[in-house]
């Protein structure tokens, strides 16, 4: 049976329950954008705190990132009146201004490899080549921006993403042993400053080679109160895996004690009870049958290298020919450094959306 149905249509461009995003737009078209629906009105808006969180995100901020010049700056057309949300649809748009989309011409026919480029080709018979389209991390910049909507509902909450491993470097350190305030403070986003100093070095030498280099983002979530997530197929771990896993580049999420936990007895992997409900160690990650239980959540993101290398490498065209190509254009040698906001925004709106849906259990 051929189940192939014309026209083809692109889905999952919206995420969420109640707190809704849907993102629209191309890495090299006019704009990109969203419409986020369920914000409750009467949230009062940082429009700065919002733009600091593209500036976070954008291109261009460091030698270590692509060299990209877009200043990201974001346009809200409807649901936010005289600095307060109206509770209606908030419609918004990033305008491109620095597509060089003559950098793409030569993958016009041919596929990259361990990009997109081959299989939405197979999908919907068509592709966007020029930076990907729609499969670009470029998309990432409009969830930032709901994300630091999220944020701002998100009263008391602290999420705080950082930089915990470029390649074989690692942080040893647990995360409450570190000062999280110097995150900001180097181009990587690694509160460990001689750390970061040695992973800035080795990026930069993995750029000269025109290679790329993989890592990964740790995120710590505290003051999140006792409920958030539902039973069964809606575990607050589960959605919060499904966000992270859906930023382009991520290979692997992994919370509370994760792959090591396998190594320790149940005995030893239990977290024993206080008289006050809270826990005396956190294995669990601050979630215990898929519901948050007022400990940190701590998780982490594994980013994969870079697919677009500036080397020669062999590939095949549309007519499945074996054809040399190379890699050219902006891009990152690491992307995790500019991926922090990113993980920070998926972060706020799962939980932005379980803090509405925990608000219609209970009469």
């Amino acid at each position: 049976m051929n189940l192939k149905l014309e026209p083809r249509t692109m889905a999952g461009n919206t995420f969420g329950n109640l707190f809704k995003i849907t993102t629209f737009g191309e890495s090299h078209g006019i704009a990109i954008g969203g419409v986020l629906d369920g914000c409750p009105s009467g949230l009062k808006i940082d429009l700065a705190a919002i733009q600091k969180e593209l500036d976070r995100r954008k291109p261009g901020q460091s030698a270590i990132v692509t060299q990209r010049k877009e200043p990201d700056t974001v346009e809200f057309y409807s649901g936010i009146f005289e600095g307060k949300t109206t509770g209606t649809p908030i419609g918004f748009a990033i305008h491109n201004t620095n597509q060089k989309s003559h950098d793409y011409s030569h993958i016009k026919d041919s596929y990259r490899p361990s990009h997109a480029d081959y299989v939405y080709d197979q999908k919907y018979g068509f592709r966007d080549y020029r930076g990907g389209g729609r499969s670009s991390a470029r998309e990432t910049a409009s969830r930032v921006v709901a994300g630091a909507i999220a944020k701002q509902m998100l009263s008391g909450i602290q999420i705080n993403a950082f930089v915990s491993q470029v390649g074989e470097m690692k942080l040893s350190k647990d995360y409450r042993d570190l000062d999280l305030s110097l995150t900001e403070s180097n181009a990587v986003r690694c509160p460990d400053v001689d750390m970061a100093a040695q992973m800035e070095s080795y990026i930069k030498e993995v750029r000269k080679e025109g290679d790329t280099i993989g890592g990964i983002i740790s995120c710590v979530i505290q003051n999140v109160p006792i409920g958030l997530g539902e039973p069964v197929f809606d575990k607050l771990h589960a959605e919060l895996g499904k966000a992270m896993l859906s930023i382009n580049a991520v290979k692997g999420f992994e919370y509370g004690s994760g792959f090591e936990g396998v190594k320790m007895k149940g005995s030893a992997h239990n977290d024993q009870f206080n008289s006050d409900g809270s826990t005396k160690t956190n294995y669990s990650g601050g979630i215990q049958g898929g519901v948050s239980n007022g400990m940190d959540i701590y998780f982490n993101v594994a980013f994969k290298p870079v697919a677009t290398v500036i080397q020669g490498y062999e590939t095949i065209d549309k007519e499945g020919n074996m054809v040399q190509t190379q890699g050219k254009g902006r891009h990152d040698p690491c992307v995790v450094p500019r991926a922090v906001p990113i993980v920070e925004a998926m972060a706020a709106l799962v939980l932005a959306d379980y803090m509405l849906l925990n608000r219609t259990i209970k009469l």
